[in-house]
């Protein structure tokens, strides 16, 4: 009996869309931030308290988003980060890729030296996942900090709508 094609990685039905621990906080950190309002400046110790992050972990991904453009850093005592331009102009995919991340629906990597499979081929299914990524990246340059500070998310349709 011939073998099925594995899915990418051999993600099957426990597959999930895979988002590192990196993009999710920064991405926290930064709404925080943001919802201070337009001129704040704080610390990571308050927005680690708020966001139940801790300071290690925030001084490694505002460190990546001050190289990035996103943040200002400021000194002295009353000292602290703020938001390099507005809210309503940082995309989350911005925020992400600054910290070195992304969202992940294949479970191989293109510097892989093999396939999906574990050999030369590519899964049946290698496509779907890169269109996946696409509409992920997609969906998250499409949404600003400012969205997220004010609920602004857009909503998915579900197919549900026709049956109503």
């Amino acid at each position: 009996m011939p073998t099925k094609p594995a899915l990418c990685g051999s993600l099957g039905a426990d597959f999930t869309v895979k988002l590192t621990a990196k993009g999710r906080y920064a991405v926290m950190a930064v709404a925080d931030l943001a919802a201070q309002g337009p001129n704040a400046c704080e610390s990571l110790s308050a927005i680690g308290a708020r966001q139940a992050i801790s300071v290690t972990f925030l001084e490694q991904l505002f460190g990546k988003l001050r190289r990035a453009g996103l943040v200002d850093s400021v000194r002295g005592a009353q000292g602290g980060y703020s938001l390099s331009r507005p809210a309503t102009s940082i995309s989350l995919d911005a925020v992400i890729h600054a910290v070195d991340a992304s969202a992940k629906a294949h479970g191989c990597t293109p510097e892989a030296k093999t396939a999906c499979t574990g050999g030369t081929d590519r899964c049946l299914t290698h496509d779907l996942w890169g269109a996946l990524e696409s509409h992920i990246e997609g969906f998250l340059a499409s949404i600003t900090v400012q969205d997220v500070v004010d609920g602004r998310l857009p909503l998915v349709a579900t197919g549900l709508e026709a049956a109503e």
